[in-house]
């Protein structure tokens, strides 16, 4: 690393990274514009000094921009109203000021509370859960839009206790149907990013967790339990705790309550209970002694995991984040990173996490320094084959089921209002209607590789056959399109239009041309532009944000 960049990190962090501790500094829009600077410098020392400039690729304009960073912080494309100002704005600060007015939206907490609970309930151990997803939601969306630190959005989801359809924290707890092993090896999975569930039964194949360990970890975690609960006028489950010792039958796998202490079963003796396991938290080595009630244990472990001193808190949320708004992480998979695993970038990240740890985890800091960077706002390209450095350019991200259902809604007119309580129910509360349509046959794991995440033939058919689709698109008078086509009689100010709507840009000029001759072609003016809006509602351009 260069003394001017040590010079720069150490001034920005106040020689946090330097020194081993971690100050507290202003946060500001102008501090993360800083660091951004300083993290794009850094990226280019470690990944494209030997690389001539131009092959990095160039800042996306202004169009793409918006939709891009639309989609990314709140899930929703713009109107087309904001597409023509934010083109015309000569202001050379416009996009920073874009990003923090959609950090102050409320779609921001739900865009990103709806990521988090979809994170928590696509690897569950019991379905049941999924009754609760969206009050999960919910309170993550409330969360986000307050601006609670992550760490204390994270310490929660340890600790929760209560009514699953109540509290949204009980979310992961009730997802792992309250089962200790599947319990930690979430928390660890998804706050850390280490997968230590791979050595339950033994030693971990390619990292250096041993199986004792795991098991020291699920000893923060005997004492929860989920059960059913009838008592009242709806059905529901309970995260419970029990401190005090009762007798509990082993062949108990409903485990309904929980169990005074953690014992590692004996593989040799299945039959026998095992050894003894103290709450031990496997990254530092912090510990308590058996016999310790269960608020201590939960409350001490989330302690343990969120404090500055780990490291691996800040840089899994720093890493997923990276990967979400760039296209790539400086480790991927996003939830198998750990001192063993290969990082792309590793001064980068370090430098970016510390920042973070600085900013007392500030989400929103976060957003903006990551969207200010160069490698946030370079054009997007197809993804990279092993052999080609990273990060030369931005990656088209697949919309999530939630995304598309909102882009779909905005460029076909739809009041989403109407359609709320028709359709079956579905895994994200009440009669979902066509959204959760949508979410059940778009959604995707959001800790999956994004080069892993294709599309699939019942998506198509989705799209191009559903009645929802085919209702919407038709040009009968009370549609969107039919009251475009009502307003405006001129056909390219109607193509333009459709573009400005769908795709948030202009038609180029072939794309014009086309359009115009087709229209002429059909000699039906709603039927051919309903075959322009079905073409454009299923282009690679409209289902993914580049």
């Amino acid at each position: 690393m260069s003394r001017s960049i040590v010079r720069c990190l150490a001034l920005a962090f106040g020689f946090s990274l330097l020194l081993g501790f971690s100050p507290r500094v202003v946060r500001s829009a102008e501090d993360a514009q800083q660091v951004a600077k300083q993290i794009d410098t850094l990226l280019a020392e470690e990944l494209f000094s030997a690389l001539p400039t131009e092959q990095r690729a160039s800042l996306a304009d202004d169009e793409t921009f918006l939709r891009r960073v639309s989609l990314d912080l709140t899930g929703h494309v713009p109107r087309r109203e904001e597409v023509i100002a934010f083109s015309l704005d000569p202001d050379p600060d416009k996009r920073a000021k874009l990003v923090d007015k959609l950090l102050a939206e409320p779609r921001f907490g739900e865009n990103w509370g709806n990521y988090w609970r979809d994170v928590i309930y696509y690897r569950r151990t019991e379905d049941r859960a999924l009754v609760a997803s969206s009050v999960t939601g919910s309170y993550l969306a409330e969360q986000f839009n307050q601006n609670t630190s992550w760490a204390e959005i994270a310490k929660p989801f340890i600790t929760a206790e209560g009514d699953v359809l109540e509290d949204g924290r009980t979310g992961l707890i009730m997802a792992q149907a309250g089962l200790p092993e599947e319990t930690v090896a979430e928390i660890s999975r998804i706050f850390l990013g280490i997968q230590i569930q791979c050595a339950q039964c033994h030693d971990h194949p390619t990292d250096r967790w041993k199986r004792e360990q795991f098991h020291e970890l699920a000893a923060f975690f005997p004492r929860v339990a989920v059960r059913p609960d009838m008592s009242g006028e709806r059905r529901t489950f309970l995260v419970t705790v029990t401190d005090s010792p009762f007798n509990f039958r082993a062949n108990d796998n409903n485990r309904f309550r929980g169990t005074p202490e953690h014992y590692m079963p004996d593989l040799e003796n299945p039959s026998e209970r095992g050894e003894l396991m103290q709450p031990v938290f496997f990254v530092t080595g912090e510990n308590l002694q058996s016999g310790a009630r269960d608020a201590e244990r939960r409350g001490q472990l989330a302690e343990f995991l969120t404090a500055p001193t780990n490291p691996w808190f800040a840089k899994a949320y720093v890493n997923r984040m990276w990967s979400e708004l760039v296209g790539e992480g400086f480790y991927e998979p996003v939830d198998d990173i750990g001192p063993d695993r290969e990082c792309s970038a590793p001064k980068t990240l370090d430098a970016l996490a510390v920042a973070f740890v600085d900013s007392g985890h500030d989400a929103k800091w976060l957003f903006r320094t990551i969207t200010a960077t160069e490698a946030y706002q370079r054009e997007s390209q197809t993804r990279r084959t092993p052999d080609e450095t990273p990060m030369l350019a931005n990656c088209a991200q697949r919309l999530r089921g939630d995304q598309l259902y909102n882009a779909l809604i905005a460029v076909l007119g739809i009041d989403e209002r109407f359609t709320m309580n028709r359709g079956p129910r579905g895994p994200y509360g009440g009669f979902g209607g066509p959204r959760t349509v949508f979410n059940l046959t778009f959604g995707y794991d959001p800790s999956e590789r994004r080069d892993e995440v294709a599309g699939s033939i019942p998506q198509a058919l989705a799209m191009m056959n559903s009645p929802f689709i085919n209702q919407s698109i038709s040009a009968q008078r009370y549609s969107g399109l039919g009251k475009l086509l009502l307003d405006v009689k001129d056909n390219e100010a109607v193509t333009i239009e459709l573009y400005l709507r769908a795709v948030s840009r202009e038609p180029s000029d072939g794309e014009l041309k086309t359009c115009l001759a087709y229209v002429a072609e059909v000699g039906d003016r709603n039927e051919a532009f309903e075959d322009i809006l079905w073409s454009l509602i299923n282009s690679t351009e409209f289902l993914h944000r580049r």
